[in-house]
Parts: C-alpha cells; structure tokens; sequence
C-alpha cells in the first residue's frame, strides 16, 4: 500500500490563435482508471472517487514540444496545473481541422515510473478564418441531463457518481443541432465549438469521454478547480463561466458567438449580462428548459425585459433549430 504510483500528465484540449500558444493541464499520480463501456455502477462509483482523490505533482517543471521540434518550459503550480502562454508564430503548424498537436514530458529526471514513456499528446483549436461564428455551450443540464435544478441536487449525484458515461444519453437532439451549427450557413464545418460547465477538472476524462461517444463537434472542455471548504486559494472574483466567456470574446475580437446554456441555474443572468458588455458579439442565446415552473417563470421575466439579442426559452431542439433556420445561423 506504500508503493508509489506512476506518474501521468492530463492535457486539456485548448485554444489559441496563430500568434499565441496556449495550453492546460495537469501533472498526477496515475489512478490506472479505465473509462470503457458497459461499467458496472460499482466500477463508476470507483472512477470517479479515484478522480477525486487523485494526487497531484506541485512545483514539478514540464515541457512542451511542437511539432517542428521547438520547446517551451514551465513549473506546475501547487494544485498540479501547469499554463503556457507564449507568444509565437504557429500558423504553419495548424492542421487541416484546425488543431495544432504537441507533446507535454517531465522536464526533470524523476525517479518513478511514468506511464507512456513520458509523452502525452495534446492539442490547442485555432478557430478557422472562414468561421461565420463560435458557439459556447453549457453542458450540465443543457446537452447531459444532470439534474443540477433538482431538491439537494440529488440527481445530479446519482447520475455523476453512478451512471458511467455511455449509460447517459444526451438531451433530445442536441447532437443533430450542434452538427448544424457547426457547419452554419456554408456546410463547412468550421464554426468552432467550446464547452463551459461548472464541473470540476477532475471530471475531465468523464465529460470528455460522453461528448466523444455521442459525436458531439470536438472542442474545448472549460472547467474549473474543485474548492474544498479548506481551500485557502483566493476565491474567482467572477462566476467562472462568466470568465470563460469573457476571456473567448477578448481572445477572439473579430468573431461572434451564440450562447447555450439552460434555465437551471445562472446561464440566463450570465449571458445576458455578458451581451450587456459586448451587443455586437452575442448573436443570439438559447436556453434549454429544465422543467422547473419557479425558475423558468425568473427566466420569463429576464426574457421579457431583454432586447438586445434574439434569446429563446426552448423545451426541444426544433425549437432551437427553426430559430437559428430563421435568423439565417444554419441551413
């Protein structure tokens, strides 16, 4: 029980622009946790307990290696996080979907095992020239039922810690409609997709794992940090989805976006705040019903008193999809 385990590094799909590199992740203890299919609530239960407790590596230095052989070094920080940011010339390394590739080792001669021979793939989306527009999406509630609306929030702990991602299914056609905003007006599927939820990055590999399963446009997963009432790090001066949001419409001044979210929580009150901020930049907002007569009747009322940006209440995705046919978002 003393044995140390092997060491892995977890890279989060990022984003960037042909000028700045930038990438996340997190450098941990290898919990040896196998997302497959057809796990048993048990073994789920188990996964996402050992993401949890998951230990990470403070102060440890790793490097990133691009494709043309060019290396940049940094030091994690005491959660294990580790950030580049770099200003550098990368449009010739950009692939035909958009992505650039690189590779993320231990910089320092370690003495444990570290899994994958030290080589841990990541990739950074650069948002096509050609996109009409960009799309941020709420998970929670919004594409996966979680429950987050319900009394305790019981559901959305028995879904999160007893259904393994492929025993979940997405919210009725959400799938067909993302692939059309996609591919927008001219089909060629270049509008890029990014995903904000208020779920830790412990839950990374689990969220990953559900949105690639059900095909979901590949994109950027924007969590947050899970706080534990001992935390003593500075609390976020702003909801994170708000920042996240904020920190996509300043790296990107010239591209617009559509807002989804849900009338669950705070999405209505986040995003149209945010169109308050930037009216030239939200196109429209769609937020998903959750079947909640208190909140959507709050909902209501923000709906009602907002003109600035078309934004829909929707109870199915046809809604949403004769809207966007409508104001001229997709074919």
């Amino acid at each position: 029980m003393f044995k140390k385990k092997p060491l892995r590094i977890n890279t989060y799909l990022g984003y960037g622009t042909k000028s700045r590199l930038r990438a996340t992740g997190r450098a941990l203890e290898d919990e040896n946790i196998d997302f497959d299919g057809n796990t048993k609530i048990l073994k789920t239960l188990y996964n996402i307990f050992k993401q949890f407790e998951s230990d990470e590596l403070r102060k440890t230095p790793v490097e990133l290696k691009l494709s043309n052989g060019q290396t940049f070094n940094t030091t994690t920080d005491l959660e294990g996080y580790y950030h580049f940011d770099e200003a550098i010339d990368i449009e010739n390394l950009v692939d035909a979907d958009n992505w650039i590739s690189y590779i993320v080792s231990y910089k320092t001669d370690i003495q444990r095992k570290i899994i994958q021979s030290n080589i841990f793939n990541g990739k950074m989306l650069i948002p096509s020239s050609r996109a009409s527009y960009g799309i941020i999406s709420d998970i929670d509630d919004t594409i996966l039922h979680t429950g987050v609306a319900s009394l305790f929030k019981w559901r959305l702990i028995v879904n999160t810690f007893f259904k393994n991602f492929d025993r979940r299914l997405p919210l009725e056609g959400t799938v067909q409609f993302y692939k059309k905003l996609k591919s927008g007006k001219t089909n060629e599927s270049v509008n890029p997709f990014f995903y904000v939820s208020n779920s830790p990055w412990n839950l990374y590999d689990y969220l990953s794992a559900f949105l690639n399963i059900h095909d979901f446009p590949k994109g950027p997963i924007l969590l947050r940090d899970f706080r534990t009432p001992f935390d003593k790090t500075p609390k976020p001066v702003a909801p994170h989805k708000h920042m996240e949001i904020i920190n996509l419409l300043e790296l990107y001044p010239t591209l617009k976006f559509i807002l989804i979210g849900d009338s669950g929580e705070k999405d209505a009150d986040i995003y149209t705040s945010i169109t308050r901020k930037y009216p030239d930049r939200i196109l429209a907002i769609y937020l998903r019903s959750v079947h909640h007569k208190r909140k959507e009747k709050r909902i209501q009322k923000i709906i009602s008193s907002f003109d600035i940006t078309p934004i829909l209440l929707v109870r199915s995705s046809n809604e949403a999809v004769e809207h966007a046919k409508k104001h001229g978002f997709i074919t």
